[in-house]
């Protein structure tokens, strides 16, 4: 029996694959209902990534459902994704459950938790449901993974429980997409099977006429009509729900490298320089040469130790400690920033099975991980330039001292005294600076200031981050309108459009 009469106006996004266009498909559908003057929310029952945001209220959920809540014009809420997972090795991840930590399990273990997860999860898809009258739920990975389906929170196990209809997107661009939408088929159960309503076919090149016998074949054979074909789009700069999202197209000009760690998190932190023509930015990964640069960034860790351990045996301290002997900048962004300084203690055994892992020892702090774990938005401006405006927000465990912090990277929300709070570091030399902020690119004046800071003497851009993202979620909304049978996706969600 279903948990709630809302269903007839849910629809579920669900994957042949991962990263198959689940994510975008739901954005570009709520910017698409968005504008036809629905009232829309996303909802995501369980998700897996690195990539995450903070709410208002001080919750964290998955970047994905942030843009996909920004697509819909609504502020973004822990019950849009009640469950996250965030994987701190190969076989453990930290869970959190409506915005906050509830646990550390490893993936068996968590295979026999996820039945005491589903009312939790449907608790939220209700409350949103009585708030919004449509729902675009968006699945994870695939529904065809048999071996995660016993108490399947994330898929099928979602759609049956409140009796929804499922469209079924795959990436032509991979090969084999009538594989493996028939595939998927194939291993669903026969009431699950039921539930798919239509296909959509996401990043296409070339000329349709030569597809459509593939899709007349499929719709003949399986019963399900195509939806559509939407092309692909290679110049697309939208928020990653994990990895990394894009890289630079400049050629020349300011030089940025980051290594691409192990555990990394929030890789979007960089998605705004890369939007600068004028700028480098390289990913560094495992084996691969560190080039010279003009800046140097250390990212966010959901493993601080073990992503340092990882970056001494690339050789990055010495490669670093060169760059700074030749007069480069460095940033260090939450873990990023605890690498940079004396120690890292994790006597609870957080992230490690390390007690206490000695830093790179290029700023005087300190930092101990505790069971508190701050999630915060935050904006203020840069230290050394006031009219810098910054804003961001806080994700991380690490309570970090020292005499660093007395000279501060910025000055960030007022306190409940008025007064405005020091935030990071800068050392005496200027060469390094460390911060908690997530997202201190996205302002233009701050991104332009920090980069200034290290050396960058290009243009500012134009544009601010949520400028950027939502003139490409009016594309992808028109292409909803242009690619996809509007009318039928209407009537599974059971709506009057205009267009």
């Amino acid at each position: 029996m279903p948990y709630s009469p809302s269903y007839k106006q849910t629809l579920m996004v669900q994957g042949t694959t991962s990263d198959a266009g689940k994510s975008t498909l739901v954005a570009a559908l709520g910017r698409w209902l968005q504008r036809q003057g629905i009232s829309v929310a996303p909802f995501k029952p369980q998700n897996m990534s690195l990539n995450s945001a903070v709410t208002p209220e001080g919750g964290e959920i998955g970047r994905a459902q942030a843009l996909q809540a920004h697509a819909c014009k609504i502020p973004p809420h822990v019950d849009m994704n009640p469950v996250l997972l965030k994987p701190q090795s190969d076989q453990g991840a930290q869970i959190i459950v409506l915005g906050k930590v509830s646990t550390h399990l490893i993936a068996e273990h968590y295979q026999t938790h996820k039945k005491s997860l589903l009312p939790i999860v449907i608790e939220a898809y209700q409350r949103l449901a009585a708030q919004y009258p449509v729902i675009l739920v968006e699945g994870a990975g695939s529904p065809a993974e048999i071996n995660l389906r016993h108490h399947d929170i994330a898929n099928m196990g979602f759609a049956e429980a409140i009796d929804c209809s499922v469209i079924l997107i795959s990436d032509i661009d991979r090969g084999g997409v009538f594989a493996h939408l028939v595939g998927t088929l194939a291993l669903l159960a026969p009431t699950e099977r039921a539930r798919v309503k239509g296909f959509v076919i996401n990043r296409f090149r070339g000329n349709q006429r030569l597809l459509e016998p593939g899709l007349r074949w499929l719709e003949k054979n399986t019963g399900i009509p195509v939806i559509g074909v939407l092309p692909h789009l290679s110049d697309l700069h939208l928020d990653a729900e994990d990895s990394l999202a894009y890289t630079s197209s400049g050629q020349n000009g300011f030089r940025i490298v980051v290594p691409k760690l192990p555990r990394m998190s929030n890789a979007t932190d960089f998605d705004a320089p890369c939007l600068l023509p004028d700028v480098q930015l390289h990913w560094i990964t495992e084996g691969q040469t560190i080039p010279s640069a003009d800046l140097i960034c250390l990212p966010g860790s959901k493993a601080v130790a073990d992503d340092l351990h990882w970056l001494r045996q690339q050789g990055w301290e010495k490669a670093i400690k060169r760059h700074l002997r030749y007069g480069g900048k460095i940033i260090g962004i939450c873990g990023g920033f605890q690498m940079l300084g004396n120690r890292i203690n994790d006597p609870l055994g957080l992230e490690s099975s390390a007690f206490s892992t000695p830093g790179l020892a290029l700023l005087d702090i300190e930092t101990t991980l505790t069971n508190h774990k701050i999630l915060r938005q935050r904006h203020g401006y840069c230290h050394w330039e006031h009219k810098a405006i910054v804003n961001g927000y806080e994700i991380h465990a690490g309570q970090s001292k020292g005499l660093a912090l007395q000279n501060p990277a910025f000055w960030l929300n007022p306190t409940q005294s008025g007064n405005l709070e020091p935030e990071g570091a800068i050392s005496a030399d200027q060469q390094i600076l460390g911060t908690y902020l997530h997202g201190l690119f996205d302002n233009p004046a701050g991104c332009h200031a920090l980069l200034r800071w290290a050396g960058y003497l290009g243009k500012q851009s134009s544009l601010t981050r949520e400028e950027q993202r939502d003139r490409d979620l009016d594309r992808l909304a028109d292409l909803v309108e242009q690619h996809l049978d509007t009318t039928l996706l209407a009537q599974l969600l059971h709506i009057n459009i205009t267009s």
